[in-house]
């Protein structure tokens, strides 16, 4: 997940500003959805979903944004000016202008976030790698080995215990209804529970679905409260009481369409995820966005044997009337088996020098293996604290990057 390719991506878009200017004279740009800050007159070109993968400002499918001026805001429109939600590993959607293909660079105009589940932990299963599953409101949550972990849950899945409240991000699998994980935090002083997924045996009269193995009682929400044709296999957002009624039901305050989609056309656009409703190799669904694979001179850059319903990809092309119109595909879970390399960039802050640690972006970096370029370790304490760029890999715990490269940028 954390590989950054952006060689090869800004051959993927090499004729971005030539085509999404075409591209959005003819369709038409994007506007806000009901409680999102409008975009401004500027048409937006490009589109990313993803998880953060380094900061510099952000970095999301190994394109870095610069965030400084974007509004930021949740899945129900609700603004994070100090962008403290932007974490490593979370999940976005990135509205931007053009890419530069010389630097591998945007500007966000909005970026949007959001979580799968908050809730209380259930079956753990550890194998010797430290990856394995959690169960959280009833969900299998598959721990890889680039979920992200806050550095508060040292040990990563074999810190969490029975009963601990955390919050998951990732990916959810329609096909198995598993969430591949890409960050988990503990949220311990969580006031309501919140569950991302499949509805199943809806009952209209008893007013209740299901979500996994979790039954949910909506009786108290209101019909303008409901997503529009509420039904089976619709993917939804729920937001519960923390307690359970008198009949054994989670209880949703809030209930609300769950998938993430652009809003508009977009010249350029990067989306990764899990493929649902495959139809062929030319016709498939990625998190329920629809991608047409089926264009002259798509590249299929792992072969096509692996392009199968559940299998995790990332899909780079643009999108027209709502459809992903594909010019690459990777099959990501064929590079998800090892370490990667991950980047980030900023003014270091809390040096330990007995530790060889410091902070950068709200991530703790060890320095204890690392090579130096364009200074040495002493340079870290000096008087001014030091803007570098920092690659390396996760932890064995995944709470911290160990780095391989320091490299001062001052």
């Amino acid at each position: 997940m954390f590989e950054l390719r952006i060689p090869s991506l800004r051959a993927a878009l090499a004729l971005t500003t030539l085509s999404a200017a075409a591209l959005l004279a003819a369709c038409g740009g994007g506007g806000g959805s009901a409680g999102s800050t409008p975009l401004g007159a500027a048409p937006d070109v490009t589109y990313s979903q993803g998880a953060i993968a380094g900061f510099g400002s952000i970095i999301v499918g190994g394109v870095r944004y610069d965030d400084s001026s974007a509004t930021v805001e949740d899945e129900d429109g609700n603004r994070n000016d100090d962008k403290s939600s932007l974490k490593l590993g979370v999940m976005v959607q990135i509205d931007a202008g053009a890419v530069n293909n010389a630097t591998g660079t945007a500007v966000a105009r909005r970026v949007r976030f959001g979580n799968e589940i908050v809730g209380p932990v259930g079956t753990i299963t550890v194998d010797a790698a430290g990856t394995g599953t959690v169960v959280v409101l009833g969900q299998t949550v598959a721990v890889t080995a680039s979920t992200v972990f806050d550095d508060s849950l040292s040990g990563g899945l074999s810190a969490l215990t029975a009963g601990e409240v955390i919050e998951v991000h990732g990916i959810l699998n329609q096909t198995t209804q598993q969430i591949v994980a890409t960050r988990i935090e503990d949220k311990l002083n969580a006031t309501s529970y919140r569950l991302r997924g499949v509805v199943a045996a809806l009952d209209t009269t008893a007013k209740t679905y299901k979500i996994g193995s979790e039954t949910i009682s909506y009786a108290s929400l209101l019909a303008a409260d409901l997503p529009v044709n509420l039904a089976n296999g619709q993917v939804v957002r729920t937001q519960l009481q923390t307690a359970k009624d008198a009949n054994g039901n989670w209880v949703a305050t809030k209930l609300r369409s769950g998938k993430r989609e652009a809003e508009g056309n977009r010249g350029e656009a990067h989306v990764e995820g899990i493929i649902t409703d495959f139809v062929s190799l030319g016709s498939f669904k990625i998190n329920g966005l629809e991608v047409n694979a089926g264009g002259t001179g798509v590249i299929f850059e792992d072969g096509t044997a692996g392009i199968v319903a559940g299998a995790r990809v990332e899909v780079e092309g643009s999108i027209v009337n709502g459809v992903l119109v594909a010019r690459k595909v990777e099959i990501e879970d064929r590079r998800n088996s090892g370490k990667r390399q991950m980047e980030l960039h900023g003014v270091i802050g809390s040096l330990n020098t007995d530790a060889k640690t410091f902070a950068l972006r709200g991530v703790t970096v060890s320095y204890a293996s690392a090579s130096f370029v364009r200074g040495t370790a002493a340079n870290l304490a000096a008087s001014t604290a030091p803007r570098v760029e920092v690659k390396g890999t996760l932890s064995t715990d995944r709470t911290r990057l160990e780095a391989t490269t320091v490299k001062f940028e001052d």
